[in-house]
């Protein structure tokens, strides 16, 4: 943003590469990150192993309470080859999206931002899948 920060988390299939749910906030709390795992877990199901980076949001005792809940094991500590997935994603969103929009509000940055995520699951295919976009390889 011009003025100010906003946090972005997103849930993402590391199979298929589609973002299964995400959030935009103001703090860096983590119940706008738990909101985007309990909306993944409720629409897409249950996982066998969620992998985090390790911030405070990802170890706070809410986000271990519904992956405990669902039965889900953290992947352990130094696998950094674990997040390569996301790290892309992110890429991707702040040189396509985000640098060139420049978003001055919040509201706009989070319409600019579920558009673009839209279009890179249902229009963007991926070259792991072929020409498949993250929403058809499933």
């Amino acid at each position: 943003m011009q003025r100010g920060f906003l946090y972005l988390v997103a849930i993402m299939d590391c199979y298929s590469r589609k973002v299964l749910a995400w959030r935009l906030s103001h703090t860096m709390d983590a119940e706008f990150c738990v909101d985007a795992l309990k909306e993944a877990l409720a629409t897409h199901g249950t996982l066998e192993t969620f992998n985090t980076d390790q911030g405070s949001q990802f170890t706070s005792s809410d986000w271990i309470k519904v992956l405990t809940d669902a039965k889900i094991s953290m992947d352990g500590k130094g696998r950094w080859i674990d997040n390569r997935m996301i790290e892309r994603l992110w890429r991707s969103l702040k040189y396509e999206c985000v640098y060139l929009h420049a978003f001055e509000r919040g509201l706009e940055a989070k319409a600019g931002i579920g558009k673009w995520l839209a279009d890179y699951n249902t229009e963007r295919p991926h070259s792991t899948h072929g020409i498949l976009t993250p929403q058809r390889s499933l």
